[in-house]
């Protein structure tokens, strides 16, 4: 019986390694991309167009920066990255409007879907220029991004409480 149980487990052992994936940590990331994309753009859509220029308080970032600022994100830190160049695009204000700001960010998560998508671990570990000049791994712009997208989202989700909306993860299932 013991040997049976020590056959079964190595077994299962062995199947449960060959299942792994050669590229975890960008496996990962790109598996999280679209739910990201879907509940940020989500967010965007379902802030009225007369409260893009919402600031919960005065210090705070009106909602139209909050995704000039998401767009802006998803562009350096794809291009970091991947070591693709940012792609040129409309320099944005907070007073472009809804339209013109949902149409960016949906752009740059085009660009993070293509650029991540030629992403492998192998590159996580090279030297890259982060914020401010200085010297990261690779890897810190994939953790930023992720990392960003949970606070975007986050941020917007309050923007739309405060002004008596639901975010798209708190609606009722369909």
């Amino acid at each position: 019986m013991k040997r049976a149980i020590t056959i079964i487990t190595l077994l299962v052992s062995s199947v449960n390694l060959s299942a792994q994936t050669k590229n975890p940590v960008t496996t990962v990331v790109k598996e999280i991309v679209p739910k990201q994309q879907t509940n940020l753009v989500a967010a965007v859509e379902a802030m009225p167009a007369d409260k893009f220029g919402y600031k919960p308080t005065p210090q705070q970032m009106s909602f139209a920066h909050l995704v000039l600022h998401m767009t802006e994100s998803n562009y350096a830190l794809c291009a970091k990255a991947s070591d693709m160049p940012q792609p040129k695009h409309d320099e944005l204000k907070d007073a472009d409007g809804k339209d013109k700001l949902l149409a960016a960010l949906k752009s740059s998560f085009d660009f993070c879907n293509t650029a991540l998508a030629k992403v492998d671990d192998s590159k996580l570990g090279d030297t890259i220029e982060a914020r401010g000049g200085r010297k990261e791994p690779r890897a810190w712009a994939l953790i930023a991004l992720t990392n960003d997208w949970a606070d975007h989202y986050g941020a917007a989700a309050m923007y739309l409480r405060l002004n008596g909306l639901l975010p798209p993860t708190a609606q009722p299932k369909k």
